[in-house]
């Protein structure tokens, strides 16, 4: 079985272009080739077409994928429309070669107190560090995979404890800066060990701090507590003639039941890419900035996607959203006029009562 790719490739030579460009190829290839052979077959088309022959990672569709990976998952996850790009286009030196020496550099904030095990292990999170999401918003980000070679060193009984965090926390935008995102083709999930390592940063006593957060956000109040009076509800003027997006963040279940109440009160919904990335709410105490930079982004890509209604699964997201919403607009230097946010609770109820 072969597929037929319509692909939109990345160029760009150092030496000869001023700015990035793409070119659109269409290939035949057999469905058990590999992510590399797709790579050598527009090259084979364009020979200006440039890739590394040695640790080969890509962007595609916006998830790094390794070489190894066939095409036949590819396909299954994207379609037969794929958009390759190097795994950190301003490093790019010559198409998908990049200046990798990033990734050693984050290395030598922990070799005083790494073993060549360590070493070892570090360079197979190759594909991890250049799957940071952080460094979308902070070049100097010392990435994901030097975080997680951390955590296994002290958990692995490291006597250096207290300095491997040191170097994870006192560069400019280290350990705090991180809100884990998978951004890897083949799924991996290090929240757990981001979430310890800020543990023993930042030890909590009483409730952790995104129990904090969502307590300050959304009223929320522990079983001692007197429980707060309920938030009045939000409605929208005219929702069955909206264009809605649905922000579900990392809580995706509802997405299908809330796309077909979507369709069934006859509004229509609007696709936007950030659906499902986290928007900066675990960062918000340490780098408010960063937040905003991550929350403001979220909601200009539905907003610029053409939703005049957001509805926010995350009722502490949304709060967030609120809150913030002027300096969300000033940190991303722009106005968003027009935009209408609102929980999914209440858009429940009051779609609930449109079908009725």
């Amino acid at each position: 079985m072969s597929h037929k790719l319509e692909i939109r490739a990345f160029f760009f030579n150092a030496k000869t272009d001023y700015l990035p460009y793409y070119k659109n190829f269409s290939i035949n290839i057999d469905a058990d080739a590999t992510a590399k052979d797709l790579l050598a077959k527009i090259q084979e088309e364009n020979e200006n077409f440039s890739f590394p022959k040695q640790k080969l990672i890509m962007k595609i569709n916006g998830l790094v994928v390794e070489a190894k990976q066939p095409v036949f998952s590819l396909v299954e996850s994207f379609g037969t429309s794929l958009q390759i790009d190097p795994v950190n286009s301003y490093r790019s030196n010559d198409g998908l070669k990049i200046n990798d020496s990033d990734f050693m550099q984050s290395f030598e904030l922990l070799a005083p107190y790494a073993s060549e095990a360590d070493l070892k292990h570090y360079k197979t999170l190759y594909a991890l560090h250049y799957a940071s999401e952080t460094e979308n918003y902070d070049r100097a980000y010392i990435g994901d995979a030097i975080l997680v070679l951390a955590h296994k060193m002290i958990t692995a009984g490291s006597e250096h404890k207290d300095e491997i965090l040191h170097a994870i926390t006192s560069v400019h935008s280290g350990l705090l800066d991180c809100e884990y995102e998978n951004n890897l083709f083949k799924a991996q999930d290090h929240t757990a060990a981001i979430d310890e390592l800020k543990g023993m940063v930042k030890p909590q006593e009483g409730p952790s701090f995104m129990e904090k957060l969502a307590s300050r956000f959304s009223k929320k109040t522990d079983e001692t507590e007197q429980a707060s009076a309920p938030k009045k509800a939000v409605t929208v003027d005219g929702l069955e003639t909206k264009h809605i997006a649905y922000y579900t963040g990392s809580a995706t279940d509802n997405k299908n039941v809330i796309s077909q109440m979507i369709k069934d009160i006859g509004a229509s919904e609007i696709s936007f890419a950030r659906s499902s990335k986290l928007s900066g709410l675990s960062v918000l105490e340490d780098n408010k900035t960063l937040a905003l930079k991550k929350a403001g982004t979220t909601i200009l890509d539905a907003f610029d996607a053409g939703a005049e209604v957001l509805l926010v699964e995350d009722e502490a997201v949304l709060d967030m959203f609120q809150e913030n919403f002027s300096q969300i607009q000033k940190v991303m230097g722009r106005e968003i006029l027009g935009l209408e946010l609102i929980s999914v609770k209440d858009f429940t109820a009051q779609a609930a009562s449109i079908e009725a």
